[in-house]
Parts: C-alpha cells; sequence; structure tokens
C-alpha cells in the first residue's frame, strides 16, 4: 500500500460530515500541499472524529503554523 492509498484510508471517518470535506480536500487539495503541509495533514488525521470537526468546523484553533494552513484549506472546502 503507497503512500497515498494510507492517506486515503485514514480520510475514511465515522463522521459523514468529515468523510465529506476529506474526500473533497483529496480530490481538490492534496497534491497542491508542500511536503510540510502534507506532513501537518498525516498528523491531523490522526485526531479523534470530534476533534478533527471541532478544528474544520471553527470550535477550536489549530497550532500554528502548516497544520494551521491546513486546517484553513479543509474549513474552505
Amino acid at each position: 500500500m503507497g503512500e497515498l492509498d494510507r492517506i486515503r484510508w485514514h480520510c475514511r471517518r465515522g463522521l459523514l460530515e468529515l468523510d465529506i470535506v476529506l474526500d473533497r480536500f483529496l480530490r481538490q487539495s492534496l497534491a497542491t500541499l508542500s511536503q510540510e503541509e502534507l506532513d501537518a495533514f498525516k498528523l491531523l488525521l490522526q485526531f479523534s472524529d470530534n476533534d478533527l470537526w471541532d478544528l474544520v468546523s471553527g470550535r477550536t484553533q489549530p497550532a500554528a503554523g502548516p497544520q494551521a494552513r491546513v486546517v484553513e484549506l479543509l474549513r474552505a472546502l
């Protein structure tokens, strides 16, 4: 299994809202990420569904840096 396949697998979530946002993100933004942003995205995928949704929906704020940039992209979808 390649890295892209692993990322796609980790984007499959228990919350429908996250599935929709992450699917759009994969199709529209993944290829444009820098390596630093890609690493930040992979770290975000380790969050629980509720914690990740809180970030994407704006209930909580991400740490500054590449993680914040990726969350901004996710929020824009």
